[in-house]
């Protein structure tokens, strides 16, 4: 070993905060303790069927709790009690003066096991516990794969702390249901599980264990000496409550268990609310949820609260803030005729807007609310009249790109059997002008191509709906056809142009999430009414890029 190694070897081992132990590997006779060994494999054998097949990393800081699971687990992995072996990952956050060389005792300590160690460094926005916490988990997560497991070594005395910080908070019933020993947890596209198999073990089994073994672990100081809320509970708080109740750990997580059963038990019931009274054909999560107004309030009221708790949660890590869901309530509850009322919340992934449009309520992200004020480029498209008649051609789906960017995609899908569809409708039922008719009917008799013009609706365009007796123009045709004002910018005109007079003659006006048929008044009603339930092949969609690349690659 070079000079430098030994000069790290010697500053790792002379750190105060790690335990005087040597680095030496784990004798294959060694005891191990069985009230560990019993909660980890009970774990093991109740999420069987979701570890099989599932890379399983340990994230192991070096100190006692989590290098006495990665010894546990050596142990039970060498006399065949445990189906894997963890790799191990530590995460450097320079935080400490003695940071780097307790990165370069874990590597010691697992290589001198023969277990598999990453030392990965992450960067903190912030000098609070919460933020070195969120940056551990993000360097980890965009380390490990899709669908890997986590394994941490969070124990019954880390229960409770977690559960009285959230009581202080004033959390409900989900956040007092403390850690959960296995739970899915996104960051963007890519989900890992968290699994905390020890959350019945008391620190002391740990610490036993730990010393037993001779285990070089680390001792932060700052877990005991820090000056955050969770050191101070487990330095003044704990002790003092033992006082009084000797069983106070064991019973907090208890306590803890049967809020998530009670969790649980709410959860299916706001997912069955939240699928009644959700508005599918509107609803684009991530960026857009909407909800029925009318079949909220059908609902009582602690229901609607904690449909609405649900609903926003909804694509997120972290749950809302009491205050939050009070004023959507509010807004919902509403009853004079200014909807106008925008409430922001700033999650952990994105950044929401909270708009409601008449008994409509949106969940609108931030960036589809930027994408929206994008602009919308004019586009023709030429269709020759063998695309209507022929069997293959009619058939063909064209897709037009109407607005993207780096995050979203809206697109129109059509068939030309769709456009002949249309245009024979309107030949039958309307009186249209002398040139439009005479084209439509060239184009029929297989003489003519024809001109598709896709193109902004101007803010003086008048166009017959059959929502209406008589054509409208601006705040009145978007009111007609209840269009949120946040929508009102993204609304696109698909027209048949005359080849002789250049004269327009529009079919379909769209916006991302709807389609309305035009030139028939108030009394065709029906009529469109079937057209548009029918099956035509007509479809404008808003998706995530990654949906849009998804697509393009099948």
């Amino acid at each position: 070993m070079s000079s430098s190694n030994n000069d790290d070897n010697n500053n790792a081992k002379n750190s105060s905060a790690i335990r005087q132990y040597p680095i030496q590997s784990i004798a294959a006779d060694s005891l191990i303790d069985q009230s560990l060994a019993e909660a980890l494999l009970a774990s093991v054998a109740h999420y069987r069927d979701q570890l099989h097949g599932r890379r399983i990393w340990l994230a192991c800081s070096g100190g006692r709790d989590s290098l006495a699971l990665a010894a546990l687990c050596l142990q039970l992995y060498r006399r065949g009690d445990l189906p894997f072996l963890p790799q191990l990952l530590h995460v450097n956050h320079g935080l400490q003066a003695d940071s780097d060389h307790w990165a370069q005792h874990v590597a010691q300590w697992a290589q001198a096991q023969q277990m598999p160690c990453h030392i990965l460094r992450a960067t903190v926005n912030g000098h609070d516990e919460q933020a070195a916490r969120q940056a551990r988990y993000q360097v980890m997560f965009a380390h490990i794969n899709q669908d890997d497991v986590l394994l941490l070594a969070h124990h019954a005395d880390d229960q409770a702390e977690t559960v009285l910080m959230r009581l202080m908070q004033g959390a409900g019933v989900n956040g007092l249901s403390g850690m959960q020993p296995w739970r899915e947890q996104s960051q963007g596209a890519r989900c890992h599980v968290l699994w905390r198999p020890w959350l019945t073990v008391r620190r002391t089994a740990i610490t036993t264990y730990a010393e037993q073994l001779k285990l070089p672990y680390i001792n932060d100081p700052t877990n005991d000496d820090g000056d955050n809320v969770r050191s101070g509970l487990r330095r003044d708080i704990m002790p003092l409550l033992a006082t009084y109740n000797a069983n106070v750990v064991h019973n907090i997580a208890r306590s803890a268990q049967l809020l998530a059963d009670a969790h649980a038990t709410v959860s299916t019931q706001a997912a069955q609310d939240s699928q009644y009274t959700a508005i599918s054909p509107l609803c684009q999560p991530p960026f857009q949820r909407v909800l029925d107004i009318d079949k909220l309030q059908s609902m009582p009221l602690h229901r609607q609260r904690q449909l609405l708790h649900y609903w926003l949660a909804q694509d997120e890590s972290l749950p809302p803030a009491k205050q939050l869901i009070d004023d959507v309530l509010a807004l919902t509850q509403r009853t004079d005729a200014n909807h106008q009322t925008t409430l922001d919340w700033y999650a952990s992934k994105q950044i929401y807007t909270i708009r409601r449009y008449r008994q409509h309520l949106y969940r609108l992200s931030h960036s589809f609310l930027q994408w929206l004020t994008l602009p919308i480029n004019e586009q023709t498209l030429t269709l020759s009249s063998h695309c209507l008649f022929d069997n293959a051609s009619k058939k063909k789906t064209e897709t037009i790109t109407l607005r993207s960017n780096d995050s979203f995609c809206w697109q129109l899908q059509f068939t030309p059997d769709t456009i002949k569809r249309l245009l024979t409708y309107l030949l039958e039922h309307q009186s249209l002008p002398p040139n439009l008719s005479v084209d439509i009917i060239n184009i029929f008799e297989n003489e003519a191509d024809f001109l598709l013009k896709i193109a902004p609706l101007g803010r003086q365009q008048r166009l017959q709906t059959a929502f209406a007796t008589r054509p409208q123009a601006g705040k009145k045709l978007t009111q007609t056809l209840a269009m949120p004002v946040w929508l009102r910018d993204s609304l696109v005109v698909i027209s048949v142009v005359s080849t002789h007079t250049n004269e327009e003659l529009p079919l379909l006006l769209v916006s991302p999430f709807d389609s309305w048929m035009l030139g028939f008044d108030k009394s065709a009603a029906g009529i469109t009414s079937t057209i548009l339930d029918s099956d035509f092949s007509f479809r404008t969609t808003v998706r995530t890029i990654s949906q849009c690349h998804q697509d393009d690659s099948n």
